[in-house]
């Protein structure tokens, strides 16, 4: 923040959902005079920075880092969106309240914070709402490059649904070898699924019908979303999806709270973490994904 807390100055780092690398960009971005820290996007990646951001007392607030673990780690460190747990409970909820499916099939990231602490929660409530997972295919960060086995375990142990709660790349090779092999579905994915439609060379057709969990549609009549929405696409050329407007989210609560409590450009990191601790556990910040 400068200039008494109106400007903020802006450095990007790329983690590429690495944690090393995420390290990395971390120190690198405190070299440079980082005094707060919106991100990392993804949960591991976070994990692994919020652990080093701790012993700075460096504010960190992730868009959609979304693991329970994250927050867990200090008081330095927040959420935007919304975690884990509700992510798995509140599929299995919903596909049990609407009669989706009675049979489900689950392929999941065993090597990801984000998907296997979803599908855990997952697990756990299906079983409550008398939901029968036929099987739960794992994959890791080190093999995901051809996930047609997993796809072929789901359609044999027939399940009627398959859950997802995974990364939109990933999925969008499921939905493929699907098509491939004739498997019909319906296909079920969580907040790490928006942005299936905007990964090149899939075909996007295939994604009709696919039901997904987010924060944030676009397609949303209210004025906030549509202003915004706007606003994206006038200046990116493409549709903005719950990515974006947890990152919006953040940066407008980081600045409300930044106005309310004070904090100016001169302060330290520690300083500014101070403050921006007690901004966020008493204000009430109304965004584009939620209220609270």
């Amino acid at each position: 923040a400068a200039n008494g807390s109106d400007v903020f100055d802006w450095k990007f780092e790329d983690d590429e959902h690495d944690a090393e690398k995420s390290v990395n960009a971390y120190n690198s971005l405190k070299d440079w005079g980082m005094q707060v820290l919106a991100g990392p996007v993804t949960t591991t990646p976070t994990l692994a920075v919020a652990a080093e951001s701790v012993n700075d007392n460096m504010f960190v607030l992730t868009p959609s880092a979304s693991a329970q673990t994250v927050i867990e780690t200090g008081d330095n460190v927040f959420q935007i969106c919304f975690t884990d747990p509700n992510q798995g409970v509140a599929s299995a909820d919903y596909i049990a309240e609407n009669a989706l499916a009675t049979k489900i099939g689950v392929i999941y990231d065993s090597s990801d914070a984000y998907s296997s602490g979803i599908y855990a929660k997952f697990k756990t409530e299906a079983e409550t709402k008398g939901l029968e997972i036929v099987t739960a295919e794992a994959f890791t960060s080190d093999n995901k490059s051809d996930l047609s086995t997993q796809v072929a375990k789901c359609q044999e142990a027939g399940a009627e649904l398959v859950f997802l709660p995974i990364y939109y790349t990933e999925a969008s090779q499921i939905l493929t070898t699907a098509n491939k092999t004739g498997y019909e579905p319906i296909f079920f994915g969580c907040d790490g699924m928006d942005g299936i439609l905007d990964v090149e060379g899939f075909d996007t057709s295939l994604a009709e019908g696919l039901m997904l969990l987010t924060p944030f549609a676009a397609d949303a009549q209210d004025e906030k979303t549509q202003a915004f929405v706007s606003a994206y696409v006038a200046a990116y050329g493409e549709t903005p999806n719950q990515f974006a407007a947890d990152a919006y989210d953040v940066i407008y609560s980081m600045y409300q709270a930044v106005l309310e409590t004070g904090v100016t450009g001169d302060m330290d990191a520690s300083e500014i973490c101070e403050q921006l601790k007690t901004g966020y556990t008493s204000m009430t910040f109304d965004g584009l994904t939620g209220t609270g």
